[in-house]
């Protein structure tokens, strides 16, 4: 079998098919794993999928409980209170944040010692047509998924635009979502003691201002209250990440001929309900399951497409729409009244 990509998606299908035996050959096309980024919710749905690949609890040492979590008002009054011990009632455990360095490093390990061949610096420039399954796991901007289906099934620019980052010795135990006219401001935990932020905000695609973002963001949130404007003061410019926020249409099929699409490469949805890691994770150990239970009659990449589409696309729309929420500047009473019924209804499973 064949994976291509080394991201998440990629690593945690090679940890579920080399468990189950199969001999796989992952490439991916950097050098190595990044060194640097920003934290991840994994939601108890992932953390289930992660322990099936037996990396679930080292990823619940090595990341930061998420303890409390509100959404605020730029002038830091309360719309709406995440409720933690809800969530841990209905599902059994909590969301945990973890790097996405930390995160990486788990996975190529476990990879690893699973007997996957991993081939980074290795890009892939045609596609095995005599592999028995090609796992396509090369993320937002596929050049697979566009080899296979198209430009018409090319990511979208999704109208938002997001800055991310971590600052050092300045640690929270809490997750804070700041909504305020047209863009919104958020700040979690992270391990080591740090504090994790990201921003989003509605503006024209490509409209980057290199050596000027730390600027920008106090044009856009400097006069925010806590914790948004202690966080402002602390980030340094080199440590900025800086990135418009792309989309891909909802894909006919997930499958085609020999090949499969997982994670991003096939649902690159918009970030705001935190899902898209945990997403790439569940599908890598749902197309192994489905592997270990084809039949005939029913072979399992359909059945991977069949579980897997639906509920991906399903969370697509509903990320859309907290995009849309975001880029209001009208109706925010009516909008904060929609954001607090949506976190007593509870995230989506």
């Amino acid at each position: 079998m064949e994976i291509i990509g080394g991201g998440i998606g990629g690593l945690s299908a090679a940890i579920a098919l080399a468990r189950d035996g199969h001999k796989v050959t992952l490439r991916e096309r950097d050098a190595a794993l990044p060194s640097t980024g920003t934290a991840l919710g994994m939601w108890p749905v992932a953390l289930r999928a992660l322990d099936e690949i037996g990396v679930g609890d080292q990823v619940r040492r090595t990341g930061s409980r998420q303890q409390a979590g509100a959404v605020l008002r730029p002038d830091g009054s309360r719309i709406a209170t995440i409720d933690v011990a809800r969530l841990r009632k209905r599902t059994g455990d909590d969301v945990h944040l973890i790097s996405r360095p930390a995160l990486l490093a788990i996975l190529h390990r476990a990879a690893a010692d699973a007997g996957a061949d991993l081939r980074f610096g290795e890009p892939v420039s045609s596609l095995d047509d005599t592999a028995d399954l090609l796992v396509v796991a090369d993320g937002v901007f596929s050049r697979t998924r566009d080899r296979l289906l198209g430009p018409a099934y090319r990511a979208r620019y999704s109208g938002n635009t997001a800055w991310r980052g971590t600052i050092d010795g300045m640690p929270t135990s809490e997750f804070a979502e700041i909504w305020g006219r047209g863009a919104k401001f958020g700040v979690t935990p992270h391990e080591g003691g740090r504090t994790n932020w990201f921003a989003a905000a509605a503006a024209p695609e490509g409209r980057f201002d290199p050596g000027q973002e730390v600027a920008a963001l106090h044009r856009l949130f400097g006069d925010w209250a806590a914790p948004v404007r202690p966080v402002l003061d602390a980030i340094e410019e080199s440590r900025i990440l800086r990135h418009d926020i792309y989309v891909t249409p909802p894909l006919p099929s997930f499958v085609h001929g020999n090949a499969v699409l997982i994670g991003d490469a096939a649902h690159a949805m918009n970030p705001d309900l935190g899902r898209g890691a945990c997403e790439a994770i569940i599908d890598a150990v749902t197309l192994a399951a489905c592997l270990r239970q084809a039949t005939p009659s029913q072979p399992g990449p359909l059945s991977y497409d069949r579980s897997r589409r639906p509920a991906t696309q399903r969370l697509s729309r509903v990320a859309a729409i907290a995009a849309r929420m975001t880029r209001m500047r009208h109706a925010l009473p009516l909008r904060n009244v929609l954001l607090k019924a949506s976190m007593l209804a509870g995230p989506p499973s």
